[in-house]
């Protein structure tokens, strides 16, 4: 699961370029009712991205906007699979933009209200990081 955990953490860190982790609307209360072992899956893809790297639960999340850097984080876990969606486009933050559960039982598309939520909070990133230069994320 946490492939070459402490070398790729380790390297990161070596760099020394840690960007704050900041979390848009309801994405930290959502992604802290996921049991413990999704969190700990989400908390480590997020840290490694911190540090200008990608877990290997992580992949492209198409058609938010194009050039986004928009990435989502999946775990499978007890049946149920779990995602928490981040933008790394801004050069000194990282933004979680949403975490949730996925409902669907049938295929693998991200429902279009989860889209929607998506694109909204990454406009919010977006104006709070040109607001702050990189500061404070509102909500």
């Amino acid at each position: 699961m946490f492939d070459n955990l402490y070398t790729n953490v380790y390297n990161l860190k070596m760099k020394n370029i840690e960007k704050p982790l900041y979390w848009v609307g309801k994405s930290l209360e959502d992604l802290k009712g996921f049991p413990e072992e999704v969190k700990d899956v989400m908390g480590y893809a997020l840290h490694v991205a911190q540090y200008g790297g990608k877990a290997s639960s992580v992949k492209p999340l198409k058609g938010i906007v194009p050039g986004s850097g928009v990435l989502e984080i999946v775990d499978d876990f007890d049946g149920d699979t779990y995602r928490a969606v981040y933008t790394v486009k801004f050069k000194e933050a990282v933004y979680v933009l949403h975490s949730f559960q996925k409902k669907s039982k049938s295929g693998i598309k991200t429902s279009q209200h989860d889209i929607n939520l998506i694109k909204a909070r990454y406009k919010q990133a977006e104006e709070d990081y040109k607001r702050n230069e990189g500061g404070k994320a509102n909500g």
